[in-house]
């Protein structure tokens, strides 16, 4: 089964930082592209971030400045560093990563993670 593993959600207060994780270690070989989509309640999901496999970056405008993305590529791994967080941050973090290769070699067009829900609020 493949599957994205996401980490690091919780409850913070508005001007605090918080650390996402994801990794697809234990069931994919390798993806494309990799990134980060939140969900507010009541709202459509929308881009947070994304990292091509060469470090290319792409920020959604309400969280460039303040959020950061990275990949490790050895571990199927993405990271999501939010800082100065606000309260309209509040929102469900999803995971997601696209031309996946399964570790038996089956394809997958696009995976997505759980969510992790990260609360900003004081």
């Amino acid at each position: 089964q493949v599957q994205l593993v996401e980490s690091g959600g919780g409850l913070v207060q508005p001007g605090g930082s918080l650390r996402l994780s994801c990794t697809g270690a234990g069931s994919i070989r390798r993806t494309g592209s990799m990134g980060w989509y939140r969900q507010a309640p009541g709202k459509q999901r929308e881009l947070v971030a994304t990292i091509t496999t060469d470090g290319t970056t792409n920020y959604a405008d309400s969280v460039k400045g303040r959020f950061t993305i990275a990949r490790d590529n050895t571990y199927i791994a993405v990271y999501l560093e939010m800082g100065s967080l606000k309260a309209e941050d509040t929102a469900v973090y999803y995971c997601n990563a696209d031309d996946v290769v399964h570790y038996t070699g089956h394809y997958y067009r696009e995976v997505w993670g759980q969510g992790t829900l990260v609360t900003v609020s004081s």
